[in-house]
């Protein structure tokens, strides 16, 4: 017998408790990496380096990044601080970090945007990154996150010109956190295929328990 509840949409997901959670951490620790919810600031770096690496053009070529879940703005402190440069562009669902990335950046382009809404007004670049957006799921169920990860990588993909990054929790550890998001290799790669592209690579080289993946066109 077929039942007559209502499928759930991401719309009733309520991902929206995440950009609260960190909301909250900022209101606690300010701009560091434990107001992004770091615990190490040396591994925030590594991810920074690891998320940058998918750029496969040649550095005195222009690129263009966006920043979806751009937070406090690292990404572009990272990118300033070793020298590169790109055309960059930062987007958050958080209202408060936008404000608070306009008020260090005033000449730079912060969108304050939820994609699973509407992304007019946000322009494609070259490569689009995702960091941290899908490693923590906190009391979201590991379906809900599934599903709100899915969601938006099928609304970031077609932004991306060249190439997309994110990272997830690595399901290969001795034990998991039930706050965090674990996503396991062939699940991943099973929605990746049929849904976005045959052109992606896990990478779990870089010393944190968790893999970043890399889309490319």
């Amino acid at each position: 017998m077929a039942s007559d509840t209502p499928k759930k949409t991401i719309r009733d997901l309520p991902y929206r408790h995440l950009a609260a959670h960190y909301e909250a951490c900022l209101d606690r620790h300010g701009d560091s990496h434990l107001g992004v919810d770091w615990p190490n600031a040396d591994d925030a770096e590594t991810r920074y380096r690891v998320m940058l690496d998918i750029v496969r053009t040649p550095q005195d070529a222009p690129v263009s990044l966006l920043d979806i879940g751009c937070g406090a703005g690292h990404l572009l402190e990272h990118i300033r601080t070793t020298g590169r440069s790109f055309n960059y562009q930062g987007l958050d669902i958080s209202e408060k970090f936008v404000d608070l990335c306009r008020d260090k950046f005033p000449e730079t382009t912060f969108h304050h945007a939820d994609l699973l809404q509407d992304t007019r007004g946000i322009e494609p670049a070259d490569y689009v990154i995702l960091n941290g957006v899908f490693t923590e799921k906190l009391s979201l169920s590991q379906d809900d996150m599934v599903d709100f990860m899915q969601a938006l990588l099928t609304a970031a993909w077609p932004l991306a010109v060249k190439g997309l990054a994110f990272n997830v929790m690595s399901a290969q550890v001795d034990w998991q956190r039930d706050d965090l998001f674990h996503m396991p290799f062939d699940a991943l790669a099973d929605f990746l295929t049929k849904t976005l592209t045959r052109r992606f690579v896990f990478r779990q080289d870089y010393g944190l328990y968790e893999y970043t993946v890399y889309l490319h066109r």
